[in-house]
């Protein structure tokens, strides 16, 4: 029997939030008993809870974990301004040790490890995304330390990459996975690379509650930001309101920055049809979606949309905007993408009223909850180390 692959999993941080962290955890998953998995992080990996969040049951004795060296976290922690180069210290570790793992994995966008590796990329470099822009950084990588560094001043490269003495020929030879198809054609524009799309996936059991039973609301999911937009669903929802008296909307997310979460509070307290629910549990979470028929997101250019792919795989109807990740979720239908507030009202009241609507897409994105399911990303990612292997 040939030895079991060694295989380090690199993270900023392995915590039980955000998409990143829920996709580290369903790697591991995926190869925890077919392969010797140690992780690195900036801190030490919060496994426990991220089993009790993400749905995984990954043991500590399953996986070997570090982390950047404490004297380094604490000064980091005191000096602000280095925050951004957690990663960058993370990649200049791999190239010491590179030698003892088979396969590396980086789950931070784009990485150099000093040999060929898997980068996974959730984010694409938007300023890249033009032929102007992939001709001026082509000719930066030849020029000397000043010039980069000026680079970096004007915020051309992502900082990190300058720090860790990037190589983008060495991170373009890296097996590259995204999470959406529009993250993919981003990174193609950007650095003329091909990748793979591999959905993250959206845990937990979603008990398939008839339509008869859910009620006649909507729910909305995300981190309270400004760019999720909750202030243009609200509008949306309210302006259907004025014809289907007994719609509201539940609201459900992390408090990410307290000045819009304390703007966005006062709307609903003015407005007993919105119901506001932070830091709830994952199990909280699913009864909510199910319970209702109605999903809604308004992030534009969004890369992948994990609350999209929840709501679908809760039976959901989602309304969404026509772009990025979203977009790719419920299939492209037009009867689902809205770009305007009035576009979106009414396309809601046209499915809200027919029933025949109401069949025909549930049907369609039933077909489509399987897509986003943790199965099927541990079974892609199963194959895809598999063949990188090979």
């Amino acid at each position: 029997m040939s030895p079991k692959k060694r295989i380090l999993l690199v993270n900023t941080y392995l915590t039980a939030s955000g998409g990143g962290n829920l996709v580290a955890a369903y790697i591991i998953e995926a190869i925890k008993n077919k392969c010797s998995i140690s992780t690195l992080s900036w801190a030490p990996a919060e496994l426990d809870a991220m089993n009790h969040t993400f749905g995984t049951s990954i043991l500590p004795s399953e996986t070997s974990v570090y982390s950047a060296p404490i004297l380094l976290r604490i000064l980091v922690k005191f000096i602000p301004f280095l925050s951004p180069i957690k990663y960058a210290i993370l990649l200049r570790i791999c190239k010491k040790i590179r030698c003892e793992y088979d396969i590396i994995i980086g789950l931070n966008n784009e990485a150099d490890f000093g040999f060929r590796g898997i980068q996974y990329i959730h984010d694409p470099p938007y300023w890249l995304s033009t032929p102007r822009n992939r001709r001026q950084l082509s000719v930066k990588q030849k020029l000397r330390f000043i010039n980069n560094l000026w680079t970096v001043f004007k915020g051309k490269y992502r900082p990190w990459m300058f720090i860790a003495g990037f190589s983008y020929d060495r991170m373009r030879k890296n097996l590259t996975l995204v999470n959406s198809n529009w993250t993919r054609k981003h990174i193609a524009t950007s650095y003329g690379i091909k990748s793979v799309c591999v959905n993250p996936p959206a845990s937990g059991f979603f008990p398939n509650l008839p339509w008869e039973e859910r009620e006649n609301g909507f729910v909305c999911i995300g981190r309270i930001i400004p760019w999720k937009l909750f202030e243009k669903i609200i509008e949306i929802i309210n302006t259907v309101r004025s014809e289907i008296q007994n719609v509201h909307l539940h609201i459900i997310g992390i408090i990410d920055e307290h000045r819009y979460y304390q703007q966005l509070l006062q709307q609903v307290q003015t407005s007993p049809w919105i119901s506001l629910h932070t830091n709830i549990s994952k199990e909280e979470l699913i009864k909510l979606i199910v319970r209702h028929r109605y999903g809604i997101h308004a992030m534009k250019n969004e890369p992948f949309g994990i609350a999209v792919a929840e709501m679908v795989r809760g039976g959901c109807i989602v309304f969404v905007p026509p772009n990025g990740g979203p977009m790719e979720i419920v299939g492209g239908d037009i009867r689902l993408l809205y770009e305007t507030t009035e576009e979106a009202v009414r396309k809601i009241l046209h499915v809200m009223k027919s029933h025949d609507e109401q069949v025909s897409l549930r049907t369609f994105l039933d077909s489509r909850k399987e897509l986003f399911s943790p199965e099927n990303f541990i079974l892609s990612i199963q194959q895809i180390i598999k063949q990188f292997s090979k």
